[in-house]
C-alpha cells in the first residue's frame, strides 16, 4: 500500500514514523511547504518523492492513500483533490472549519467509492482500548453514567504555537478527541450542555471546558477538558475514565490502571501502554495508538470495511463540537437530533 503525506509539521513526524512499522505499507510521497520541514521528513523516508505543492503530488500520482497531516484550514482543498484523483484518504481532525464543509468533503469522497478516515486515534490509546473492551463485554452490566477526563499543565504551545492563535482551541483541538471516546463508550448523544473559559490570558481560545451529554443508550456522560490545571505528579496526556454499571464500576486512573469492581471484589490490571523504539515519553501513549489507528485503517482497506472513525461517523463528533460551542456561546443546552 503505497502512502503519500502531506504536511511534515510536529505531529506529522508520528504518523511517519507510524507508517514505517505498519508492515506492507511504504510511504512514496512527502509534501509540504516548508522545505525546511520536508527535508526533515525525508530523512525518514529517503526513497519517497518529495513535493512543495500538492497539486503536483497528486498530479505525478503512484500512491494509493493519501494521509492529510496539515491544519483545518487546508482540509476541505486537499480531500477534495484526493477525491479527483481516485485515492483513499485519513485526514488530520478536527475534519473541517464547518459542519458544511466536513459533510462536503465526507460527500465528494463517498461519491468515488474510496474510503475517508479522520485521524481520531485517542479511542486506539491502547488503555482507552481496554476499557472500551471491557465496557462492551458487558462485565458491568448496562452502563448508566461516565465521566472521562483530560486535565493537563503541559505546555502544548511550545510545539505547536498555534494553537495558541485560534479563537476556538480546546474543545476543537483536545475536546473533540474526548467527545469521540465518549460515543465510543456510550454511542450517539442526543443533547450537550457545554460552559468554557479562558484562564491563560496569553492565548485568545477556551482552555477548560465542561460538558454533560445525554446519550440515545440512557447513559448519562461528562466530558471534561483542562490545560490549565497544575497537578502534580502530571498525568499528560492520559485520559482517565469512570463508568457506573448496573453490576459494577470501571476505573481507568492516572498512571494506566485499569479497575474492574464488580460487588467488593476490585480487579486491578495494568494497561500500560507499550514504548515503541521511536517513540518519547510522555507522548508514547498517543505515538502508539497513531500506529495501532493507521494499521486500522491498512486492515480495513485489505478487507473492504468501513475504518471506526470513517467520514461519516465523524460528521457525529464533529457535529457534537459544534454543539458544544454553541451551547457555550448562547448558555443552553442543544438538541443533537437536528444537527
Amino acid at each position: 500500500m503505497k502512502i503519500a503525506l502531506i504536511g511534515c509539521g510536529f505531529f506529522a513526524m508520528n504518523q511517519l514514523h507510524a507508517w514505517n512499522g505498519i508492515a506492507g505499507a511504504e510511504v512514496v510521497a512527502l509534501c509540504d511547504r516548508d522545505p525546511e520541514r520536508l527535508s526533515l521528513a525525508a530523512a525518514l523516508a529517503p526513497k519517497a518523492a518529495a513535493y512543495t505543492d500538492a497539486a503536483e503530488m497528486f498530479a505525478a500520482g503512484g500512491f494509493d492513500v493519501v494521509d492529510i497531516a496539515t491544519t483545518v484550514g487546508s482540509h476541505r482543498a486537499l480531500v477534495e483533490m484526493a477525491a479527483a484523483h481516485q485515492v483513499h484518504v485519513i485526514c488530520q481532525k478536527p475534519i473541517a472549519p464547518t459542519l458544511a464543509d466536513a459533510r462536503a468533503m465526507v460527500n465528494a469522497v463517498d461519491a468515488t467509492g474510496k474510503t475517508l478516515m479522520i485521524h481520531e486515534n485517542f479511542r486506539w490509546q491502547s488503555a482507552v482500548r481496554a476499557v472500551i473492551d471491557a465496557l462492551r463485554s458487558g462485565t458491568i452490566g448496562e452502563p448508566f453514567f461516565g465521566r472521562i477526563s483530560f486535565r493537563s499543565g503541559y505546555d502544548v504551545y511550545a510545539g505547536q504555537p498555534y494553537l495558541a492563535e485560534g479563537e476556538r482551541f480546546i474543545i476543537e483541538d483536545l475536546g473533540i478527541h474526548i467527545l469521540d471516546i465518549a460515543r465510543a463508550l456510550f454511542g450517539d448523544a442526543t443533547r450537550i450542555t457545554a460552559t468554557t473559559r479562558r484562564v491563560n490570558p496569553a492565548i485568545k481560545g477556551e482552555d477548560v471546558a465542561t460538558m454533560l451529554l445525554d446519550h440515545a443508550s440512557g447513559v448519562t456522560s461528562v466530558v471534561d477538558c483542562s490545560y490549565a490545571t497544575r497537578r502534580s505528579p502530571e498525568t499528560f496526556p492520559e485520559s482517565l475514565i469512570e463508568i457506573d454499571g448496573t453490576l459494577g464500576t470501571l476505573r481507568l486512573d492516572a498512571g494506566y490502571t485499569l479497575s474492574v469492581q464488580i460487588g467488593d471484589q476490585v480487579e486491578t490490571r495494568d494497561v500500560s501502554p507499550t514504548l515503541l523504539s521511536w517513540a518519547d515519553r510522555p507522548w508514547h501513549n498517543i505515538q502508539e495508538s497513531v500506529q495501532i489507528i493507521q494499521q486500522h485503517f491498512v486492515d480495513c482497506l485489505n478487507q473492504g470495511i468501513a475504518p471506526e472513525t470513517d467520514g461519516q461517523d465523524n460528521l457525529k463528533t464533529f457535529a457534537l463540537v459544534e454543539a458544544a460551542y454553541l451551547s457555550a456561546n448562547e448558555n443552553r443546552t442543544v438538541d443533537l437530533t437536528g444537527l
